[in-house]
């Protein structure tokens, strides 16, 4: 039996999946897969609301739980789909577990890793951004405009 190759806009509609999990519970918008493999090891989304914890983005959950699922603390090989760029705060434990490659949808022009003048990610780090950005963008705008 043939391995299927799943694209990149794949993995980033189910990192939109898991956003709009936490659209329904009533937490910022943000879904995250991690994949190995061709196939997904960690699914979470945002749970500060729930869980009381200002770290608990969609990006620190998912990284916890690939950690698990692969027996170690580091990621290579691996790729992270997150429809919004990466805070400071994640940006920097991504770079601690070595993650290959990070693919986000929606940049964050206000709190993205991306505002610093230096380098946060791990250098062996392939970024890619704007993979369905305007449906990632939508979904927190629309969150946001309900909340006005």
């Amino acid at each position: 039996m043939e391995l299927s190759v799943f694209s990149d806009e794949h993995f980033m509609r189910e990192a939109l999946k898991e956003a709009r999990k936490a659209f329904d519970s009533d937490e910022v918008p943000v879904g995250a897969v991690v994949v190995a493999n061709n196939r997904i090891i960690a699914r979470a989304h945002n749970l500060t609301e729930r869980l009381i914890d200002v770290t608990a983005h969609a990006e620190m959950q998912a990284v916890t739980a690939a950690a698990n699922a692969l027996g170690g603390k580091y990621l290579t090989d691996c790729t992270l789909y997150v429809t919004l760029e990466p805070c400071v705060m994640c940006a920097g434990a991504l770079s601690w577990s070595q993650i290959s490659r990070i693919v986000y949808g929606a940049a964050d022009e206000k709190r993205g890793y991306g505002k610093l003048n230096q380098p946060v990610l791990h250098p062996k780090t392939v970024i890619e951004g704007g993979l369905l950005a305007d449906e990632c963008a939508k979904l927190l705008k629309d969150f946001f405009q309900k909340k006005r």
